[in-house]
């Protein structure tokens, strides 16, 4: 029986990554995926004929650009088109606003709203940079030990107070805020203008369990703005292919090193003897032996039902039964035979199409909507995202067709009075409603739909409630409490089993940045 140095459980593109590393090392890897395709919810299927649909995951800025480079990942296929213009949003009153990569363009635009907001635009982008940077220098860090131990803890306590040495008081005040105000708060400080605010809070409630006046949604914020496309950052991008071809290219790095990948492959079990993790067993029995296994499947999953319970403290198993993991979050994939057309503004195509398509016209709104979820009703008036990557890669559709994805907020993955599969059909039927209000013709050019509630995403990608973050990001469970308190360095309390998903430290988003983490524990280990 071959015997691997690191078997990776789960191939997303967080696995993928931590494969790619350790191959990169020299050490013989495996990748098990359940699914018949690698990337997670970082894939494209051709769901119907001559549609190739991002059918999770759609647009990419948070991907850390040092793993683009040293996986050489362009060398393997990966391209990005940049979003522009990044967001078009629509009012009742029939107004409508863009948000462009050129500031003079946007500011122009804001203008309209406010010339206060447009004033203060500039200097509210300069803000969020100098905290992001801040919060970026932590992304591809290992949290510190807590409590600490060892000497060597304390040590790398100092390490990270060394980051913010030389801080002012308003970039130590705008930190504390970030991680603790609500995305309205912060908003509110700067701008007047209620159409203004709403675009901008989008980004942070998009995969929270909470409205745009619930605390720490500010970081969530700053979290969707932290990244970047071609050297730009905050800008968002397509990526020619869809988004299997992240995942395809963090793959064939992985491969170019010796890596292999196995699909339709799902690990039924962790094999542990004395306390180590020694191999996995795939449903039908199959046994693989590895010095090491990486989980990139949620903490749920890997350790409620991946782990044994016997091999795992009680105290654990109930810390991690109480990190909090059911979504919020709804998808809808299209096929369509023309674009939206807006009474706001009319006309196909236009330079509205290449946008987010924003339908949110305030903060009451979004918070209304959020109101509904609350309690166990998918919201009547959702906060709703819309994109078509085919206004950049037509290939993805037959000619002259197209795809959209529909990305809203709120649809609680548990219903007080019905089930999801009950549903799905009615809501999304609700959902093309609202969106007909402001581009009527929008029922008349879909040809195909697949929607995707929570429990549709849990079952489809294998994340516990259909979090796309693999949990919630809430500041109790960020950074040392990712999953929980004492092992947030990748490590679990099993030797050799390793944690490397969104599920750890930094959280959500394809980003890498957990995979590569772990990938470096791991080979410290070796």
């Amino acid at each position: 029986m071959k015997r691997y140095d690191a078997i990776i459980v789960g191939g997303g593109h967080n696995g993928l990554v931590t494969a790619a590393y350790l191959a990169r090392a020299g050490r013989s890897v495996l990748v098990l995926e359940r699914r018949g395709l690698l990337g997670g919810c970082a894939v494209t299927e051709e769901l119907w004929p001559g549609y190739k649909v991002s059918t999770g995951a759609y647009l990419v800025s948070l991907l850390q650009e040092r793993i683009v480079r040293e996986l050489e990942l362009e060398r393997f296929g990966y391209r990005v088109t940049p979003k522009d213009p990044s967001f078009f949003s629509v009012y009742p009153d029939g107004r409508h606003l863009f948000f462009w990569s050129d500031e003079r363009k946007t500011l122009a635009e804001i203008a309209k709203f406010s010339a206060r907001d447009a004033e203060a635009f500039p200097k509210y982008e300069a803000y969020l940079e100098r905290l992001a940077r801040l919060v970026e220098s932590l992304l591809l860090v290992t949290p510190p030990q807590l409590p600490p131990k060892r000497a060597a803890d304390f040590v790398d306590y100092l390490k990270l107070l060394a980051k913010f040495r030389g801080l002012g008081a308003r970039e130590i005040n705008g930190l504390v805020k970030i991680f603790t105000q609500s995305a309205a708060d912060l908003l509110d400080e700067w701008f007047e203008s209620p159409e203004i605010k709403v675009t901008l809070a989008t980004d942070g409630v998009i995969g929270a369990n909470g409205g745009p006046r619930s605390a720490g949604t500010a970081y969530i914020l700053m979290h969707h703005c932290m990244g970047g496309v071609g050297g730009k950052r905050g800008l968002w991008g397509f990526v020619q292919g869809g988004m299997g071809a992240v995942s395809e290219a963090i793959a064939a790095s992985a491969r170019s090193h010796g890596a292999e990948t196995r699909v339709n492959a799902a690990v039924e079990r962790v094999v542990v003897r004395d306390g180590q993790a020694c191999g996995v067993v795939l449903e039908g029995g199959e046994e693989i032996r590895g010095a090491v296994v990486a989980s990139n499947l949620d903490p749920k999953l890997t350790f409620l039902k991946l782990v044994e319970s016997k091999e795992l403290d009680p105290e654990f198993r109930a810390a991690v039964a109480r990190f909090r993991v059911e979504g919020t979050s709804l998808k809808i994939n299209l096929a369509l035979e023309g674009l939206p057309d807006f009474k706001a503004l009319p006309g196909t195509p236009g330079p509205q199409h290449g946008a987010t398509m924003h339908i949110c016209p305030s903060i009451e709104y979004v918070e209304r909507a959020w109101d509904d979820a609350k309690y166990g009703r998918p919201s009547q008036n959702p906060l709703i995202e819309m994109t078509c990557p085919t206004v950049y890669d037509p290939q993805l559709a037959p000619p002259g067709h197209h795809i959209m994805g529909i990305f809203l907020q709120y649809a609680p993955y548990t219903l007080r009075d019905a089930t999801w599969d009950d549903l799905r059909e009615p809501y999304g039927d609700r959902v093309l409603e609202v969106v007909a209000e402001y581009a009527p013709n929008m029922r008349d050019i879909v040809r195909e739909r697949q929607v995707l509630s929570p429990l549709d995403l849990e079952r489809r990608f294998g994340i516990s409630g259909g979090n796309i973050f693999h949990g919630e990001m809430s500041l109790d469970q960020m950074f040392v409490m990712r999953p929980v308190a004492g092992w947030a360095r990748y490590r679990t309390p099993v030797r050799g089993l390793y944690l490397c998903g969104s599920g750890a430290h930094p959280g959500g988003g394809v980003m890498g940045a957990p995979g590569f983490n772990a990938a470096r524990e791991i080979l410290k280990d070796f």
